[in-house]
């Protein structure tokens, strides 16, 4: 047998998604015509969605959803009930930057904002090596060895790091860390840009 809709459900999430559309509107300062000229939804449409009087299709609400520049999921959420907290799952391998013998490495930043921060994780095999070419002018490396030793070299600077040690350095030149060692190296990196990068 079928389960029932859950009708207040339902009408709650219609209820807050046409308030959000009226908000964010008038946040912005914008006209139904504006908002209409934007999402290519007509201005009619909007206006009955505004006063509740009609519930968007999934097409017609991502189309305003693309509008604010945000996705259909933000729309639909309580902005007092938004989740804040973003994961990243230790098994999710969209974040696996690079997985070979020798290295591996997870990002642990999020993958769709601009940054000036980038966050690592690094896993370097006995004998491995991360080389770099240099980065933007003004970036910088911040490295913490969390298992293992490693070497870690900058320009014609040299420095040997082991557990729970930690380097900052400049990585707008050549760069290098290495693993000599005869066991697995856990690092984890962040690397920094100058805003005006």
């Amino acid at each position: 047998m079928p389960a029932k809709a859950n009708t207040t459900t339902d009408q709650s999430i219609g209820h807050v998604l046409c308030s959000r559309v009226r908000d964010l509107r008038r946040k912005r300062g914008w006209t139904l015509e504006k908002l209409s000229a934007a999402c290519g939804v007509s201005r009619s449409m909007l206006s009955e969605i505004e006063r509740q009087r009609a519930n968007p299709t999934l097409v017609v609400a991502y189309r305003i959803a693309q509008a604010f520049g945000m996705s259909l999921g933000e729309l639909v959420e309580t902005p007092n009930a938004t989740q804040r907290i973003d994961i990243i799952r230790a098994d999710d391998r969209t974040f696996h930057y690079r997985s070979d013998r020798y290295c591996r490495i997870r990002t642990l930043s999020p993958l769709h904002l601009e940054k000036s921060v980038e966050y690592y994780e690094v896993v370097l095999r006995p004998g491995g090596a991360l080389k770099s070419a240099p980065h933007f002018e003004g970036a910088r490396e911040l490295l913490t060895v969390q298992e293992g030793s490693v070497r870690i070299r900058s320009a014609g600077d040299t420095a040997e790091l082991h557990k729970g040690d930690s380097a900052h350095y400049p990585a707008d030149v050549p760069h290098a860390i290495e693993n000599p060692s005869s066991t697995d190296a856990v690092l984890f990196l962040v690397v920094t840009y100058s805003r005006e990068s």
